[in-house]
């Protein structure tokens, strides 16, 4: 088995990483990876990202938001977090489970002293609190499954990141499922560190089948970094996927009346938005309907569209700032 070490914390770059791995490199040989994101919500496949984000804590945090190739839901990824992927062929197993490839993790905590289970599909849990998410994506024969280890992770960060009001959308995505969960270092003797435990479990994987070191050459470099702009890095990615969703939002603004806004949003977009209230203007609403029709879900962007028009016009005594932060009131 190849063993690859990516000093890389670029989400965007570590995914692109995997999916060469998988795509490109010889496929007669099995892999295992073990790498590391820095403040990073990684998105399923076929989720929702403005639904499974909160975008506020996200913006201000400045945390990375990237789509994988795999499904399941959303989980965050901080350097107290270990991530771990292999890539082999299918053909070469009985039977695809998640089970097969949790199991080394299980082993190595056991060569703690600590009992972890495979919790429900895909989750590995201590006490029945999770640590581990794991995921899994099959092309051609071939598996890559890959999961979190989180090791010291901020379980802070990880439950604002990830606290979307989702009372307030009706999506046609996948939705994350909260649970209670853990750090491992809260199991383990102090003085054990990521390292130290990231080197039980490469002896634990190499109890089953030799690790041989792939080194990373500079073909594969630019082969890499080619896949993470055009995939990884670009916004059509990580956002536009996003399955349609409906939101309403409405605020009183004093001085100004209710206001309440329905917006219909493809692959981040809006399609349509339709405005209501009380409040007072002189121009046909529907026209500032037109005006953000086709406007991506993005503060920026929306901003500068407004800029373009009078707003007072069309919602007496109302300003830009106020109305944006309406309309993300509900993401």
């Amino acid at each position: 088995m190849e063993f690859l070490d990516s000093k890389s914390t670029d989400p965007s770059w570590n995914l692109a990483l995997e999916q060469y791995i998988f795509d490109h490199l010889d496929n007669t040989r099995s892999y295992f990876m073990l790498w590391q994101n820095a403040n990073t919500i990684v998105i399923g496949k076929n989720q929702n990202t403005t639904l499974e984000i909160n975008q506020d804590y996200v913006r201000k945090h400045h945390i990375h938001v990237v789509r994988r190739l795999s499904g399941g839901g959303a989980v965050y990824h901080d350097l107290g977090n270990l991530n771990f992927t292999f890539i082999i062929d299918a053909d070469r197993m009985q039977q695809i489970n998640f089970h097969v490839f949790c199991q080394p993790i299980i082993d190595t905590l056991a060569s703690y002293g600590i009992s972890a289970s495979l919790s429900g599909r895909n989750d590995i849990t201590i006490d029945g609190k999770k640590f581990s998410g794991n995921s899994q994506y099959i092309k051609n024969h071939r598996v890559m499954h890959h999961g979190t280890l989180m090791f010291s992770s901020d379980l802070t960060v990880v439950q604002n990141a990830l606290n979307v009001r989702r009372e307030k959308l009706i999506s046609k995505g996948v939705s994350s499922v909260s649970s209670r969960i853990t750090n491992i270092c809260q199991y383990l003797p102090e003085d054990v560190t990521l390292d130290d435990f990231k080197q039980r479990l490469l002896a634990q994987i190499a109890k089953a089948e030799a690790l041989h070191k792939y080194t990373l050459t500079e073909s594969d470099l630019t082969e890499i970094q080619s896949i993470k702009e055009e995939r990884y890095a670009t916004w059509d990615w990580n956002y536009g996927r996003s399955p349609a969703f409906t939101t309403r939002v409405q605020k009183r603004f004093e001085n100004c009346g209710s206001v309440e806004a329905l917006l219909t949003v493809e692959k981040d977009v809006i399609v349509s938005i339709s405005i209501y209230g009380d409040f007072f203007g002189n121009s046909d609403i529907s026209e500032l309907s037109s005006l953000l029709t086709g406007c991506r879900l993005d503060r920026r962007e929306m901003k500068e569209r407004l800029s373009s028009c009078h707003l007072e016009q069309y919602i007496h005594n109302l300003i830009i700032d106020d109305f944006v932060e309406l309309i993300f009131a509900g993401q």
